[in-house]
């Protein structure tokens, strides 16, 4: 259902913090020109903490609208509140969107007992495909390999996938072989996407494919046709930028890499702040090597 690459959109602030509309939907058409399979608004990487709810919701409906059906939204709809998050993933079924991506619970660190009534909970009030997403670097986390496959079997119509961010390839290995093969494993790392894909993801939620959608796409549908060489290639070209847009704390060199293309203006909100000096070095030459920024 979810398979190849889905951009993981930054949301753009005008320069005095408001959201920028023109330049969100200018990104949402160069991002479907560029053939991705999806779009994820209000993520992390858009910058979810800081949004208001009333800004959440509006920033899920620009997108289904942007959109158009031309490619799937998963809309980025968790919280640590289970009410809190039935509550904006019902807001992004009834706005169109195709489905929900869910965070595990940060902060207040639930029991596996908890992570699974948490997901069955809001599966059974939204009644929209969701994807859950396992990455205990930011929660405190994790979400089992039991869990996850014990939800599936449970809720085959509303639990569809997994975005896998804790940097382990064996989880992808172990968890390929709990689930049916409907089940859809996404990369939730970019520089891993690959090699989750060797043994199982069907493709990425993409940081990177916010300021090269068009070749995270050709890397994605040339391993689902098993043509490894040629994915392999692409990896390797674009390698350094992989890391580099993690320099910082994602997504602040993302949004300074898409600065420096003249795709949006470089505003953050508190406490993000902008690349320190080295690092906006560093990251502005790999884009110059890439073509990507003139020299």
């Amino acid at each position: 259902m979810f398979t190849g690459t889905h951009t993981a959109l930054v949301t753009p602030f005008t320069k005095g913090g408001k959201v920028d509309e023109p330049r969100l939907r200018q990104i949402v058409e160069q991002q479907i020109a560029a053939g991705v399979d999806g779009l994820v608004p209000c993520g992390t990487t858009g910058e979810s903490p800081t949004l208001s709810h009333e800004e959440h919701n509006h920033v899920i409906e620009l997108v289904v609208k942007f959109a158009a059906k031309r490619c799937k939204v998963i809309a980025g709809t968790g919280s640590n509140s289970t009410d809190e998050a039935i509550s904006m993933t019902e807001h992004a079924r009834k706005a169109g969107a195709d489905a929900s991506l869910q965070v595990a619970p940060y902060y207040n660190k639930p029991s596996q007992a908890g992570l699974y009534a948490h997901f069955r909970a809001i599966a059974e009030a939204a009644q929209i495909p969701i994807i859950m997403y396992n990455i205990p670097g930011r929660c405190g986390v994790d979400i089992s390999n039991d869990t996850m496959a014990r939800l599936r079997r449970d809720l085959p119509q509303y639990i569809v996938g997994l975005k896998e961010a804790t940097g382990v390839v064996d989880r992808v290995s172990q968890l390929r072989g709990m689930v049916d093969r409907e089940f859809c494993i996404l990369s939730g790392d970019d520089s891993l996407t690959l090699p989750m894909m060797s043994v199982g993801a069907v493709g990425v939620i993409s940081v990177v494919s916010n300021v090269i959608p068009r070749e995270l796409t050709e890397m994605t549908h040339a391993a689902l046709k098993g043509d490894f060489e040629r994915a392999g290639r692409i990896h390797a070209k674009l390698f350094p930028l992989f890391k580099d847009l993690f320099i910082e704390t994602n997504p602040v060199p993302v949004k300074a890499a898409m600065a420096m293309m003249g795709l949006i203006e470089e505003t953050y909100r508190l406490p993000l702040v902008p690349l320190a000096d080295a690092n906006r070095a560093q990251l502005k030459k790999t884009l110059q090597a890439l073509g990507l920024v003139k020299a």
